[in-house]
């Protein structure tokens, strides 16, 4: 607790964005796995775990970044990748926790619950 308030935080299960403690969640914040209500309806799919596959394999068949597109076009072809963009971001998010991969802006490591706009997704060095 700093200034009588608490400053616990957990990553989504499903967005894989930052969650802090809320007062609603007193009760229960050790059980507490998802930020809302959709995303504990969404949950982490069969879907979503073919896009961590898809930007694990994309990033070790190249050296450097690649960009949330091709994840989607890897999965959803030519000509349904776009309704995946915002999927593959969670997915991103959900491995850079893990610690697989870093989300990047301009070549430089964002937060990936604050990222807005064009990111790149690129992997951790061991």
């Amino acid at each position: 607790m700093t200034n009588g308030r608490r400053t616990d935080t957990k990553v989504c299960q499903s967005c894989g964005r930052v969650m802090t403690w809320r007062r609603s969640w007193a009760r229960n914040w050790d059980e507490v796995r998802y930020c809302s209500s959709a995303c504990r309806r969404r949950r982490v799919s069969d879907s979503d775990r073919q896009l961590e596959t898809a930007i694990l394999e994309l990033l070790a068949a190249r050296r450097g970044s690649i960009c949330p597109s091709e994840a989607a076009r890897a999965v959803a072809g030519e000509d349904d990748w776009r309704a995946l963009l915002e999927p593959v971001r969670r997915a991103a998010r959900r491995l850079v926790e893990q610690g697989r991969v870093e989300i990047t802006q301009g070549g430089r490591p964002v937060d990936p619950s604050t990222a807005r706009g064009p990111i790149r997704i690129r992997g951790v060095e061991p």
